[in-house]
């Protein structure tokens, strides 16, 4: 079993309820969205980059597609007693589930936990590796933001097979981001479970979308929003693109 990878290095989360923590990055080719604030590279290619030394900034290559036992491998090289978790993302990691199987278990065993970033979309696929999963860091694409409809269903059943692990939500929101859309997006959550931790994240500013921010007034407003459906809303921007890290 071989995948496709865009690049591994150790950094700290930059976002979300593990903001700061020092985890193992392993980022996956391929996504089953296409975001239209998507800053992030997943296109398969012949080779994937490993940061080395760790937060350096020089990158050893290696062949695409990889093995699981070259990935767990790298993840000893990369590893130390400090980290706390390996981070899967993407793209979108579900597309993957038959590698994450087979690294699922060697990672457990290094006391490393593990961590999906996931854009929520792939139910079938998650239950198949839920029980290797530590924590999940869900997304909900809001049809503003995202430009890909409406995704609520789709959303809710996968938070419904989500909440048998840790997980939070996170919701990228921008100028364009409606109250009505973002409290649909809290009723989903409440359907399942009004305990779920929901992020709001402020888009990122970047080349193709140079004037996104939402106001700080807009944000406050839609944590008001937010609180009255759900325990526990939070505003967490992403620090690592403030601090120049990957």
């Amino acid at each position: 079993m071989k995948t496709h990878l865009v690049e591994m290095f150790s950094s700290v989360q930059g976002e979300g309820l593990y903001l700061g923590v020092k985890q193992i990055f392993i980022r996956f080719a391929g996504c089953n969205l296409k975001c239209k604030y998507c800053d992030t590279p997943f296109e398969q290619k012949s080779e994937f980059r490993v940061e080395v030394p760790v937060c350096s900034g020089k990158f050893d290559l290696y062949q695409n597609p990889v093995t699981p036992e070259e990935t767990i491998s790298i993840i000893d090289r990369l590893n130390s007693k400090q980290c706390h978790s390996v981070s899967l993302t993407g793209g979108e990691p579900l597309l993957h589930t038959d590698f994450i199987k087979q690294i699922g278990g060697p990672v457990g065993q290094r006391g490393l936990k593990i961590y999906l970033e996931t854009n929520g979309t792939l139910s079938d696929e998650l239950l198949e590796v839920i029980n290797l999963i530590d924590i999940i860091s869900m997304d909900i694409k809001l049809p503003s933001s995202t430009g890909c409809g409406e995704l609520w269903s789709t959303h809710e059943k996968f938070l419904r097979i989500g909440q048998y692990r840790q997980i939070f939500v996170k919701i990228v929101v921008t100028s364009e981001t409606s109250e009505e859309e973002f409290i649909k997006a809290c009723e989903t959550i409440r359907r399942v479970d009004e305990n779920i931790p929901l992020v709001i994240q402020p888009v990122t500013s970047h080349h193709g979308f140079p004037d996104s921010n939402p106001s700080l007034g807009k944000i406050i407003g839609l944590q008001e929003l937010g609180l009255r459906c759900l325990n526990d809303v939070r505003i967490i921007p992403q620090t690592h693109k403030y601090l120049g890290l990957l």
